[in-house]
């Protein structure tokens, strides 16, 4: 009798372990039917085809649609590589696995800002591992080749440049900080002779200073960003060898006596995260699962957690992660957080039913419609309907 209770016992406890236990995929991944996954397969269809229907309006030729993009910038140039653009593609996955997918989701494709959400990993990474002991610190501890000297850049935190509004004035690889993205108003005098902001108190997306974390992150590992990223998120997730991250033509600086690549944040002067809808959704499942891959915790809980929590200067924008903090897509909760990039590059995680979402050369006022129609595939389930 006694053993018979045991035996009930230890089959409750595995069949508990067993529903808490998350899927994530191997070489291969698991594709599972809208009725395996409880979902209504009318919505879901009508998503994938709302996606098929709504490319992004950009170029195919990329450096066409740099050229349009930034044709006010003072001195613009293309810097780094470019690759162009294929057609619409993306994953949806529901508890790890495929549900729907569209178009050629391993092509190699230009990622633009997403990269951003990259890059603070490797912050995060950093400050996991101890390299950098506080968000909080100033950056001058940690780089002192004069890039954060002075009355104002002195000030500048990591956590500062992670959430965008470090306001750091100065000229990095050719590419000065007033010239990128500058006001629709004043003259190229007004925009230099500006009045600095103090660090963390105004949000402005500034490709050149997403550069500089860049190069700064590059001075505290002393290795490539793509080596450090590679080694300890993308192999352990299973991404393939097809991803790359490039820098600039001329942004090649000596470390150790050894000559690296100081990456990019984006594609605003070309190069950044080159990469398939596929890659981008093991990385968006390793967000969505807390940083941890199978057994292995490989970015903390508490970095995930702080990526996504709204900024002083920007509550819709935590490290280089947006947030539906306002609702810009209204139909979806305000705790939906994504990775953006140009032409209509996005990876949203919904915690709320284990959603991630890829995708690829969207039309951007067209997702909040699509992710209503993805959420509602979830929540208007078949069984839940009247």
């Amino acid at each position: 009798m006694k053993n018979r209770i045991l035996i009930v016992f230890f089959s409750l406890y595995c069949s508990i372990t067993h529903a808490q236990t998350h899927y994530f995929p191997g070489k291969t991944w698991q594709v599972k039917s809208p009725a395996e996954m409880d979902l209504n397969k009318t919505l879901l269809d009508s998503a994938v085809n709302f996606a098929v229907g709504s490319e992004n309006k950009v170029e195919r030729d990329l450096r066409i649609a740099n050229l349009k993009a930034y044709e006010r910038e003072p001195e613009y140039k293309m810097l780094g590589p470019m690759k162009e653009r294929g057609g619409p593609a993306g994953i949806i996955l529901k508890n790890g696995y495929i549900v729907a997918q569209w178009g050629d989701i391993h092509r190699v494709d230009m990622t633009f800002s997403v990269t951003k959400s990259f890059l603070s990993t490797t912050a995060g990474l950093a400050i996991d591992q101890g390299l950098i002991q506080s968000v909080y610190d100033s950056v001058k501890n940690y780089v002192w080749n004069g890039y954060f000297e002075g009355r104002h850049n002195s000030k500048i935190t990591w956590d500062n440049l992670l959430d965008q509004s470090s306001d750091w004035s100065g000229t990095l690889f050719g590419l000065k900080d007033w010239a990128d993205r500058p006001p629709r108003e004043g003259s190229i005098d007004d925009w230099k002779n500006r009045k600095l902001n103090n660090p963390g108190t105004v949000f402005e997306y500034n490709d050149v200073r997403v550069n500089l974390l860049a190069y700064s992150l590059l001075q505290v590992w002393r290795q490539p960003l793509p080596v450090v990223l590679k080694e300890k998120i993308m192999d352990p997730i299973g991404a393939s060898t097809t991803w790359r991250w490039y820098g600039y033509e001329n942004s090649f600086v000596n470390v150790d006596g050894l000559m690296m690549q100081s990456v990019s944040g984006g594609g605003h002067s070309g190069g950044g995260i080159f990469i398939s809808a596929m890659d981008m959704a093991r990385f968006g499942l390793l967000f969505s699962r807390k940083g941890k891959w199978n057994n292995q915790q490989l970015l903390s809980e508490k970095w995930v957690q702080a990526a996504h929590q709204p900024s002083t200067s920007n509550e819709d924008y935590g490290y280089m992660w947006w947030i539906n903090t306002r609702k810009r897509w209204k139909e979806v909760s305000s705790e939906i957080y994504f990775a953006a990039g140009f032409g209509g590059n996005y990876i949203v995680i919904d915690d709320e039913h284990d959603l991630v979402v890829v995708t690829r050369w969207m039309e951007d006022s067209a997702m909040g419609d699509f992710m209503n129609l993805v959420v509602k595939s979830v929540t208007q389930a078949p069984q839940r309907q009247n």
